[in-house]
């Protein structure tokens, strides 16, 4: 039988054209798309699509649009081997990461893609994307299994965990990157799968979609300078439950004391804080320096190695489900879909 898939276009570069008085890109519909995609028959699956209406830039990308994606996926769940996400590259990690959680038990794949150039140009690596894209959403390994069990991004040579996912590069083709693990697949002559990376799923259940993400969070980076009324300020936003707090290096944040009160105070008001380092590569090590063991110490979770994408939209489910603090911080350090690994300390 041929593969089924189907394709939800959001909207992004992939689907844009150039304005012929402003020159500006703008998103079109989907039929524009794949009449500039005539390759796509030749892979002769059967192909269906849903599409945004109006295609939005990824920029303008909120909750109520990856709703609208889980539930194009979860009414038609069963109609279709695999699902294809066009997107653009903006939020793309965002969203990846996003609808890792919200899928409940999903053992299909939902590939996630887009372009750096509009797939209309004549030159473009919106073709090349697409199609990869949906021949990994087809594939199957040797007992007929779906090859790929997760939410993935495909972008040029590699296809990465979608949690797992940062845009690394406004301007080249390969401008997503995993920095804490291995690609899931390699793309050149062939897709060369790894299996030793991609997601196990032992227990096939149904899909349970979750629609309820709250969006009572936010980020505080740290740098140098950083004054205390600034800092205490924020902690204080009316509303917030919880704070993704970008620190430095392996997780460490300053000494002084007011800063480290501040952190304790706003714990002991019921704000969950989540240490999540700046660096692009490298984990949260809460007892290698000592103002990571502050904030430890103050009662500041540990990210250990997840993307600040996955640490926001992680938090936005968890809240979501209704979860008292506590449960929500224990959640928060453990890996739920693969977005993070807990290393046991030295």
């Amino acid at each position: 039988m041929k593969p089924r898939i189907l394709i939800v276009y959001t909207g992004g570069t992939i689907g844009m054209i150039e304005d012929p008085v402003s020159k500006a890109l703008k998103p079109f519909d989907f039929s524009h798309l794949m009449e500039n995609v005539p390759k796509v028959k030749m892979l002769d699956y059967h192909i269906d699509n849903i599409q945004f209406n109006p295609p939005i830039d990824s920029s303008d990308m909120d909750i109520r649009h990856w709703q609208s994606i889980v539930k194009s996926i979860a009414d038609n769940y069963d109609r279709y081997d695999g699902f294809v996400v066009l997107h653009g590259t903006d939020t793309m990690a965002y969203t990846a990461s996003a609808l890792s959680f919200m899928l409940g038990n999903l053992s299909k794949p939902v590939i996630i893609t887009g372009s750096q150039l509009p797939i209309g140009e004549v030159r473009t690596d919106g073709e090349e994307n697409l199609i990869t894209a949906l021949q990994i959403a087809a594939d199957r390994d040797r007992y007929g299994n779906p090859t790929v069990r997760e939410v993935a991004i495909l972008f040029e040579n590699y296809l990465w965990r979608g949690n797992r996912s940062t845009k690394r590069s406004a301007d080249n083709f390969n401008a997503f990157k995993s920095n804490n693990y291995p690609e899931l697949a390699k793309i050149g002559l062939g897709i060369y799968f790894k299996p030793a990376a991609l997601r196990k799923i032992d227990d096939v259940r149904p899909l349970t979609p979750y629609y309820d993400l709250d969006a009572s969070v936010m980020s505080i980076d740290l740098f140098p300078g950083l004054e205390e009324r600034v800092f205490r300020h924020q902690l204080a936003t009316p509303g917030i439950k919880g704070i993704v707090l970008r620190t430095y290096g392996a997780g460490n944040g300053p000494t002084k004391p007011w800063f480290i009160d501040a952190v304790r105070e706003a714990v002991d008001r019921g704000v969950v804080i989540l240490n999540v380092t700046q660096c692009v590569n490298g984990s949260v090590h809460s007892s290698r320096y000592m103002g990571a063991d502050y904030l430890a110490s103050a009662g500041v979770i540990s990210g250990h190695d997840i993307t600040f994408e996955a640490a926001m939209t992680k938090m936005m489910y968890l809240f979501g489900l209704g979860l008292d603090v506590n449960e929500v911080k224990r959640l928060l350090a453990e890996p739920l879909v693969g977005e993070l690994t807990v290393k046991s300390p030295k």
